[in-house]
């Protein structure tokens, strides 16, 4: 029976979910039961692609994610694939319309990540736009569930949102990106000569987004709010760890938020959501 299939590749995106990412286990734990299948879909889907250009440096990345797209398209258009993690995001996608604009966005950053590329302002913005705010709208479409006035609405929150997750991955994220990967996404910036100062200039950045997409978090609909805020908790509790530690161990550690504390602070997130403070 097809069922079991569906059954084991919304099993499978779930546990590639949990394997990588605690914080968004939770957070995606804690939307309604309804979309947490086709939300898991898009984050194993995208954890796919990204290992492909962040992983596997003894393959022929190129080809591999040249292979991974034909494959993508293909599911969608045929609505079905034997890779578990295609057939549940094709699922999600022709469930809820997910725009192809969007996919497309994506998958080109990650073609992006193949190269090496010297970031101005307009590449930085264009890479940020397409790994992480577009996902943002493909969960938001499934959110409003087809509604498009109120995915109109909530639209730039959630860019900002994306903006802000990505910039604190950026930073995060700095020594392996910088140190193994050779990457620089920060534009006009030498990671060698990465200071406090420069530190400050994106945390500036990111406490704008942050405080602008609490807004539109308080517009989601019921079945979505409360995940989302958890998910803005544990990146605003992430950030602020980051902001009080000085460049140069940015630059040479990665900064982590221990288990423990994530329970803590999705209990903690729970007890203010119940209590109408969000």
């Amino acid at each position: 029976m097809k069922k079991l299939f569906d059954e084991l590749s919304n099993e499978i995106s779930k546990a590639t979910t949990k394997k990588y990412s605690t914080s968004f286990s939770l957070g995606i734990f804690a939307l309604s039961n309804s979309i947490r299948p086709a939300v898991y879909a898009i984050y194993g889907f995208v954890r796919l692609a990204d290992e492909i250009v962040d992983s596997f440096h003894d393959y022929n990345k190129i080809e591999l994610l040249k292979r991974f797209c034909d494959q993508t398209w293909q599911a969608i258009e045929e609505g079905i694939s034997l890779n578990p993690i295609l057939q549940s995001f094709q699922d999600a996608v022709n469930t809820y319309q997910i725009d192809h604009q969007l996919i497309k966005q994506f998958l080109h950053s990650m073609e992006m990540d193949l190269h090496k590329i010297d970031y101005n302002s307009e590449r930085y913005k264009e890479y940020i736009l397409s790994s992480a705010e577009v996902v943002g709208l493909m969960c938001l479409q499934i959110f409003v569930n087809g509604d498009k006035a109120q995915f109109s609405t909530l639209k730039p929150y959630a860019m900002k949102l994306g903006s802000a997750f990505q910039k604190i991955n950026f930073l995060r994220d700095l020594k392996d990106d910088f140190h193994i990967l050779g990457r620089n996404y920060f534009p006009h910036i030498e990671m060698n000569g990465f200071n406090n100062d420069i530190k400050k200039q994106i945390e500036n950045e990111i406490e704008l987004e942050f405080k602008e997409s609490l807004v539109g978090i308080k517009l989601l609909p019921s079945n979505s709010r409360f995940g989302v805020y958890l998910a803005y908790k544990y990146y605003l509790s992430l950030f602020k760890k980051i902001k009080n530690l000085p460049a140069d161990k940015i630059l040479n550690e990665r900064i982590r938020i221990p288990d423990g504390q994530k329970l803590s602070l999705a209990m903690s997130s729970y007890l203010q959501y119940k209590m109408s403070l969000l």
